[in-house]
């Protein structure tokens, strides 16, 4: 990273100010996200020239310290970055403060990404993306959402806002405040995962498992196609619905008992495919998103078996 050796910055860490850490080590030049788990800041490292980004968490402590959610989020960072996977954003450097009111400041420093996904889907001519672009991202998607569940970790927010386009053209991963380890079935509340890439089990507050990545996956795939959301919900009643125009309205069996919306809530819908939506799509295309947009998350194939799809065996159409 720096020329700056890693005892001299951590020696710096602890003896001065954050302010004075940040300013003497990285030059911030302008906020460029901002959401429920922190700011991000395009910074330049004053000792090579480059740009970064730094993530600010300010976190209020409790009797046990710091919460389980951050303490996660760096944890899995951390392991991530052991791997230096191509489609997982770097993480360099970790410091953490405490602040004069009791909080704990934490800067996470990650190499830089010029744009997103959605800024990139957003500029696109309307002829789209090209079929070759479109295949690569699809892969390099699935390709970083495998790493993670061999690893045993669910990223739970995947959405274009979250994968980050290098100068070169590739796709990386990011953002995993929402991320977690996982078992082999699991319970989540409603904020996990942004509503429009929001898996049903997830809506209506059943188990689940790596699969949500899947779902979530398929409706970013889906969005590089046809260049817009394919359920752009308004509530989670009005995401379900449109859903259920896509799989069908589950059948009373599927429909367990706890779930807080009535069936009868939904009108009656039979199943249809991704290429009902958008006609475009190549048959090995809609093939391959059919099965990720499975309702029954037991049948979306892993990522691996995605990537062994022969969708992508193809030469792009």
């Amino acid at each position: 990273m720096a020329s700056l050796s890693k005892n001299k910055r951590q020696k710096m860490s602890e003896s001065q100010s954050p302010d004075e850490v940040v300013s003497f080590n990285y030059k911030e030049l302008d906020m460029i996200g901002k959401g429920a788990y922190g700011t991000v800041y395009r910074a330049r490292d004053n000792h090579t020239g480059a740009f970064v980004a730094i993530k600010k968490l300010r976190i209020a402590l409790t009797d046990n310290g710091v919460s389980a959610t951050t303490l996660r989020e760096i944890s899995l960072l951390k392991q991530l970055n052991a791997y230096d996977h191509a489609n997982i954003v770097k993480l360099f450097e970790v410091c953490q403060f405490l602040e004069r009111d009791g909080k704990l400041l934490i800067l996470l420093v990650f190499e830089y990404m010029e744009q997103d996904l959605s800024d990139l889907i957003a500029a696109l001519p309307k002829s789209g993306m090209s079929p070759t672009t479109l295949q690569r991202f699809s892969r390099e998607l699935l390709t970083g959402i495998d790493f993670l569940h061999v690893n045993r970790i669910i990223h739970r927010d995947l959405k274009p806002q979250n994968l980050l386009v290098s100068s070169q053209g590739h796709l990386k991963i990011a953002d995993f405040g929402l991320a977690k380890t996982y078992d082999s079935e699991m319970r989540v509340t409603s904020v996990v995962v942004t509503l429009w890439y929001r898996a049903p089990e997830v809506l209506l507050c059943q188990g689940y498992n790596s699969s949500v990545d899947i779902w979530s996956a398929a409706c970013i795939i889906y969005e590089l196609f046809n260049r817009k959301p394919l359920f752009p919900g308004t509530s989670e009643k009005n995401q379900l619905d449109r859903i259920f125009e896509l799989t069908g309205r589950p059948s009373e069996e599927q429909w367990l008992s706890s779930i807080s919306f009535s069936r009868d809530d939904f009108p009656p819908r039979l199943p249809k495919r991704p290429r009902d939506f958008y006609p475009d799509l190549c048959e090995f295309a809609d093939d391959l998103l059919n099965q990720m947009f499975s309702y029954e998350l037991h049948l979306r194939p892993s990522a691996l078996a995605c990537l062994e799809h022969n969708y992508f065996q193809q030469e792009p159409f």
